[in-house]
């Protein structure tokens, strides 16, 4: 919402929001005031994460607008951004100036085009061995003429403030009051300059008069603090219609993108700026921005131009504050560079809710997709899921404000509740809002839902806002509908390759086993990695895992046709069936390779034979001993030659002995060796008691390998374990 004139400048300190006040809230607002003077930045924000660690939530910010603050309010950790960054992965990200920005966070460098130096920095306890670390994090920014890289001293206060910061919310955590990041950021203010006293002030007022052209200040939101009588000659308005308002509020003729876009660059940047612009009278003035932790001086100056100045068509100024053209440019860039790396259905309604409800200053939002010819509810914000529960599943056939788009193609404004009833008499208003807008979702030319936008006063919307509205509807489509449509096909393909593995597993006596199947982190693709486990008798038994080369639908119908070929071969000794399947695959001559570990288990003759295809090595535990990598005699993959031979090796398999059968996506970790991957799970399996249950073990290894780096291929996993007791997961 647009800042309204009278307000928020800089006269009172700004009302703490709620939950803000308290001796370790103070603490941490007086760290980070200190940090910022101590290692000379222009702004800090101090960000805490929600009960679930997956969010931070902006709680206290200095030296920056308001208005700017809101889109930054919220990130979710996974986000690509530099403070998720350092908070998710524990480590320091600088950022020296535009260029680096841009290269290597291109959303944050789309929607803040300005010349500025970053840090972002986990806060971690003071000494870090003394707790983990608070999921918290600190962002300090310097203005674009700071250097490439910190100084020493920079650095030391950096640090130095993290571990302070973190050390006050582990007191309060310890104390049993652990501060949460209040419902909105706190906008801490520098200490005051001293006050002059009469002579200096009056010396001061006196200099500044005598300066030519025209003089102003504004706060760090952009409203004006001070103006002289020059300056306000120049721009054609009273003294007292401009102090406490906004430049574009005020003078609808400097409500363009431009122009607010110097403004938000002076206060991001810190860095002096220019620009030229002309009144509705044709007179051109030159603005001088001179910013600092305060705010900003104005200079205006006339400007002598060889050719006349068009004047600017008057503009009617709106009987409420609605989203200026800048403002709305700016929200309409951060929502465009947002939705690009909305994945799923659910990030997109998050986007939506956490950027336009606030910054639009609506108190709701609803997202509404047409299915089987009825309105289906994706996601809202501001309405109880009771009431969204009365209007999911409307019939498209209903004549209601959200269908009308979908017959239409049309929005919808009503400004209040008696124009909605107007034009819909026999719908019953019962979500307790006083304005709204339905927007219809139009995607490659066709509607495919609807957006509503409830406001809880009413609210008159102007032309400009309902082109903006309409705009923000069409990215919104966009995203959701490939959103959807990557989510029915990734359901679909893991379907698929979900449905190839064994349902369940045979119950053999004596054998506690545990399968796990994990799919790629990021992609549609699908692999072809599988696992088995094959009943012979009472006392014998078969296990395989293997991978098929490749990510795709080929590679998991391939899958498919080895664990066949596996199943029809099972009970003869490991290397035939290894040879039998070969020779089946490069039958058929699928382009693609498949690697593959077989075992036969003879639990009478405590015996474990085991064959391997090019597939990574078993890890082996007995009881009481370490896991050990087994060395089996390397194979070819199967279906390249089909007369390949393949070897097995016999080892004991008492009671109390693990078998882990895995493929390599387990133990893969990016720019390390495949053998420290395994040696690390072996390592794991030796540090769990024998008595671990092998389903919470198998639990323990996914999710740690699932914690780490993103992965890029799917997980199997196979445990089996020679138990005296009869334990079966």
């Amino acid at each position: 919402m647009r800042n309204v004139p009278g307000r928020d400048q800089g006269a009172e300190p700004p009302e703490p929001a709620e939950g803000a006040e308290g001796p370790h809230q103070r603490a941490l607002g007086e760290t980070l005031i200190e940090v910022r003077a101590a290692a000379g930045a222009s702004i800090g924000m101090l960000y805490l994460p929600d009960p679930t660690g997956r969010v931070l939530h902006l709680a206290m910010t200095l030296g920056l607008a308001r208005e700017l603050a809101l889109p930054w309010s919220r990130v979710v950790v996974d986000d690509s951004i530099p403070v998720a960054d350092a908070v998710r992965e524990g480590r320091f990200v600088w950022l020296g100036g535009q260029e680096e920005t841009a290269r290597r966070y291109p959303r944050l460098g789309l929607v803040l085009p300005y010349d500025f130096a970053l840090a972002a920095a986990p806060l971690v306890p003071d000494p870090p061995s003394a707790a983990e670390p608070t999921g918290a994090g600190l962002v300090l920014l310097w203005p674009g003429s700071h250097a490439a890289h910190l100084t020493d001293r920079e650095r030391d206060a950096v640090d130095s403030a993290c571990g302070r910061l973190a050390n006050h919310l582990r007191r309060a955590a310890d104390a049993g009051c652990p501060v949460r990041a209040p419902a909105h950021p706190v906008m801490l203010r520098p200490l005051p300059p001293p006050t002059p006293g009469p002579a200096e002030a009056a010396a001061a007022m006196a200099f500044i008069h005598r300066l030519p052209g025209g003089n102003c200040a504004l706060d760090l939101n952009g409203t004006i603090t001070f103006i002289t009588a020059e300056a306000a000659e120049m721009l054609g308005t009273p003294v007292s219609r401009l102090r406490g308002a906004l430049p574009w509020e005020a003078l609808p003729w400097m409500d363009t993108p431009a122009i607010e876009d110097h403004y938000r660059a002076a206060v991001i940047s810190r860095m002096p700026g220019s620009f030229t612009a002309a009144t509705p009278t044709g007179r051109s003035l030159r603005f001088d921005l001179y910013p600092d932790d305060t705010g900003i001086s104005v200079r205006i100056i006339p400007v002598t131009t060889d050719e006349p100045v068009p004047p600017v068509a008057p503009t009617a100024v709106p009987a409420e504050p609605s989203p200026s053209r800048a403002t709305a440019l700016y929200q309409l860039m951060h929502l465009a560079a947002a939705l690009t790396e909305a994945v799923h259905a659910r990030d997109v309604v998050d986007q939506a809710a956490d950027m336009l409800v606030p910054a639009l200053g609506a108190q709701a939002l609803a997202l509404l997709v047409a299915e089987e010819q009825r309105l289906r509810i994706v996601g809202f914000r501001g309405y109880t899921a009771e009431l969204m529960a009365l209007y999911d599943g409307i019939p498209l056939g209903v004549h209601t404000a959200s269908t009308h788009g979908l017959r239409t193609g049309r929005p919808l404004f009503f400004a209040n509740t008696e124009e909605l009833a107007a034009a819909f008499p026999e719908v019953v208003i019962g979500d307790g809002m006083a304005a709204w807008t339905f927007l219809p979702l139009i995607a490659s030319g066709r509607p495919i839902g609807t957006l509503i936008l409830a406001y809880a006063r009413p609210h008159t919307f102007v032309p400009g806002e309902r082109a903006i509205l309409t705009s923000l509807a069409g990215l919104i489509a966009q995203a959701l509908d490939r959103a959807r449509l990557y989510d029915s096909t990734q359901q679909l393909a893991h379907s698929l390759q979900t449905g190839l593995l064994p349902r369940a597993l045979p119950v053999v006596p004596h054998l506690e086993v545990a399968a796990r199947y994990l799919p790629a982190a990021h992609g549609l693709d699908i692999g072809g990695d599988f696992y088995d486990l094959i009943r012979i008798d009472d006392t014998t038994v078969a296990a395989a895992i293997g991978d098929v080369q490749g990510h795709n639908v080929t590679a998991a119908a391939l899958m498919g046709q080895v664990r066949t070929a596996v199943h029809a071969g099972a009970g003869a000794p490991p290397e035939e069936v290894l040879a039998r399947t070969n020779r089946l695959l490069t039958d058929l001559e699928p382009g693609l390779f498949t690697s593959c570990v077989y075992a036969h288990i003879d639990l009478a003759g405590h015996t474990v034979r085991l064959a391997s295809a090019g597939h990574p090595p078993p890890l082996l535990r007995h009881a009481g001993g370490p896991a050990k990598m087994l060395n089996l005699p390397p194979g070819l993959l199967l279906g390249i030659d089909p007369d390949a031979s393949y070897t097995a090796v016999e080892i004991p398999f008492e009671p109390g002995t693990l078998l882990a059968l895995y493929t390599d996506g387990l133990v893969e970790v990016p720019g390390e060796d495949l053998e420290n991957g395994i040696a690390a799970v072996a390592a794991r399996i030796t540090a769990t008691d024998d008595r671990h249950p092998a389903h919470m073990l198998a639990d323990d290894l996914i999710g740690r390998a699932s914690g780490g780096a993103p992965r890029t291929d799917d997980i199997a996993l196979l445990l089996l374990r020679f138990v005296q007791e009869e334990r079966h997961t």
